[in-house]
């Protein structure tokens, strides 16, 4: 009996100290993967030359992080943790959130998609790490979101990209196409 409960007791304090390791990747992990929509967007804005959306994204970034801190200080509620009162909302859920509602309004849902799937397990993580309630990154999410709506213009309607199908007097067929810079 006593072999049983040495053994019980070792399996035990093994998963906890196993869980906490988890824990504690998790959260270093969404401690790196909040800035990859953000970084991805500034990377194809660079690429495509399009310092109108770059300077957007900055926006859109500049104002979900002053949101958020300011309700920070303002609620102080504690986090699950117990580390600090700065739980509401998630700054690293909005953060995310912004680069990929950026990344989707700018240049469609082939890359808003993998965006939003890296923003929904920052929101997971931040969770499950203990560092948030679930409406924390609620908060976060919306405010990110929200600020992404705020500032972001679809990339292709500001180019006026007109492509159409012409037939000359002579019968030839043809694809004519326009772009406004």
């Amino acid at each position: 009996m006593k072999r049983i409960l040495l053994l019980l007791s070792i399996i035990y304090f093994a998963s906890s100290s196993l869980q906490a390791q988890s824990r504690d990747a998790i959260e270093t992990s969404t401690d790196i993967a909040m800035f990859a929509p953000a970084a991805v967007g500034a990377g194809a804005a660079l690429v495509k030359g399009d310092y109108k959306g770059l300077l957007q994204l900055g926006e859109s970034l500049a104002v979900s992080v002053a949101v958020s801190y300011a309700l920070k200080y303002t609620v102080k509620k504690e986090r699950p943790d117990g580390s600090d009162s700065h739980a509401f909302p998630s700054n690293h859920t909005g953060f995310s959130f912004a680069g990929a509602t950026f990344l989707q309004k700018r240049y469609g849902w082939k890359w808003g998609v993998p965006a939003y799937l890296v923003s929904g397990y920052v929101a997971w993580g931040r969770v499950y790490a203990k560092r948030h309630d679930v409406w924390d990154v609620l908060a976060g999410a919306a405010i990110g979101v929200g600020s992404g709506l705020l500032f972001t213009t679809p990339f292709a309607k500001e180019h006026d990209l007109v492509v159409s199908p012409t037939v000359a007097p002579d019968g030839s067929c043809g694809v004519y196409m326009s772009m406004k810079f």
